[in-house]
């Protein structure tokens, strides 16, 4: 162990470790969880140290060999060498002071060790003073939010949403000449195609993208150059529009200088939008994989309209058995975006004046959301909505069975006869095609014409 010193005194931190004593300290007071910053995040930190270090450069601020061994440092966390460094549990400073700090030396640390310093001796590159030059927590954390939310639904959620997109649109076309028929209330309804069920499904997707899109606006903004309470105090009047300038290139999507830096930092409306949206989009895709799931449910005393691709056995007692784990694996998935969306929400209402005070569980369950949808909708499309069949034959069996064929009788026939051929048709056990037939309500020409299940799925010409 080495003895390092903060502002509350020394700290004896272990040596192999890049991170100092406020990150020790931190360490100790909050042995909560298991849960630490995500990944996204760490990343997220790591690019702002190296932007406000090229930025304080050209702003005259820290001198260039300095700036050089903290882009090298910053890089490194950025490609999540040091992951193992960041050690401070998610339920710490509600502002991310800790996490801040755990961030400022490591880089420092590892910056001064480029330079050929030694570890622990905060020279020649200091945390504070060089690291976190033109910088606080109170605007680091929010801003690093901004970063990872936004980086992960670019370019993770996003494209896995895009990818479902294409492959239920693609079924969808399969199935359009599969007739099948529709349920409401869990009752036979009238013919629909399958290939209209599945254009719903593909619809559901395609919003939930444009819902991403929209909430990217307001993530694009960034505290960063507000400092402690969004006055900018030891800053550059420019540093926030420089380092967003900066970010933007490194990352490839855009960023910008928050436009009210105190609503910036205050709270964290554009996480609890996003987390809105992603719990719309876990709705959206619960009910896609609950479909599907009782669609190919069977396989012989079931629904049976489509078939699902078998991926593992399913029981450990039944041979033969296989049951719908990805459907299954979806929903639990989107059960858990739900319940990150209401800690979200909690965090949000942590704004108090000019900071909001639970950042790092926004950060945790918002990220997570990202992930696990992102990832639960890679494995829908590769494991289970690419493989997809239909019945067609299990369909065709269930329309002509039907008493909702009756239906397309009603506009020759009245409602209340076409009840009534209902109502005989399932007491005696007949389709309504037979026992429209005995009752002679039509000329059979006529009668298969209305009959035509295609016909049933198109508004009247």
């Amino acid at each position: 162990m080495r003895i390092e010193r903060d502002s509350m005194g020394e700290m004896q931190v272990p040596d192999n470790a890049y991170y100092g004593a406020q990150t020790q300290r931190a360490f100790e007071n909050f042995p909560v969880s298991d849960l630490k910053l995500p990944t996204p995040t760490i990343k997220a930190l790591g690019l702002i140290k190296r932007s406000a270090a090229i930025v304080n450069h050209k702003l005259g601020f820290i001198p260039k060999n300095i700036k050089d061994a903290i882009v090298q440092a910053a890089d490194e966390v950025i490609n999540e060498k040091f992951n193992e460094q960041f050690i401070v549990d998610i339920f710490q400073t509600g502002s991310g002071t800790s996490s801040n700090m755990n961030t400022n030396e490591t880089i420092a640390n590892r910056a001064s060790e480029i330079m050929g310093g030694n570890i622990g001796d905060r020279f020649p590159v200091h945390p504070n003073d060089h690291v976190n030059y033109g910088q606080s927590s109170n605007d680091v954390f929010p801003s690093a939010i901004h970063i990872s939310a936004n980086i992960e639904v670019e370019n993770s959620l996003i494209p896995a949403l895009e990818s479902l997109y294409d492959s239920l649109n693609k079924k969808a076309k399969e199935f359009d000449s599969v007739m099948k028929i529709g349920r409401t209330h869990l009752q036979d309804a009238t013919p629909i195609r399958l290939g209209q069920e599945f254009s719903g499904y593909a619809q559901m997707v395609n919003n939930g993208i444009k819902r991403l899109k929209n909430s990217q606006i307001l993530l694009s903004e960034l505290a960063q150059g507000g400092t402690a309470v969004g006055t900018g105090i030891n800053t550059h009047k420019d540093f926030g529009k420089l380092i967003a300038k900066e970010i933007t290139i490194f990352s490839g999507i855009e960023f910008k200088e928050a436009e009210n830096h105190f609503e910036a930092q205050a709270m964290q409306d554009a996480a609890v939008e996003l987390s809105g949206t992603l719990k719309t989009i876990a709705v959206s895709l619960s009910k896609i994989a609950n479909d599907i799931r009782w669609l190919g449910s069977g396989p012989r005393a079931g629904l049976g309209e489509i078939i699902l691709p078998a991926v593992q056995p399913g029981s450990s007692i039944m041979p033969g058995k296989v049951n719908p784990v990805i459907c299954e694996s979806m929903i639990q998935a989107c059960a858990q975006v739900i319940g990150n969306d209401l800690a979200v929400t909690l965090g949000g209402q942590g704004g108090i004046f000019e900071l909001n005070l639970m950042l790092p569980l926004i950060a945790h369950n918002l990220l997570q959301s990202i992930q696990i949808l992102a990832n639960s909708a890679n494995i829908f499309t590769q494991k289970l909505v690419n493989g997809l069949q239909a019945d067609k034959k299990q369909c065709e069996d269930y329309i002509e069975g039907s008493l909702a064929m009756c239906t397309s009788l009603v506009p020759l026939i009245g409602y209340d006869k076409a009840a009534e051929i209902a109502h005989k048709a399932y007491q005696s056990g007949k389709t309504i095609r037979q026992t429209a037939m005995e009752e002679e309500v039509l000329d059979l020409d006529k009668l298969n014409d209305l009959l035509d299940p295609k016909s049933m799925t198109e508004p009247n010409s």
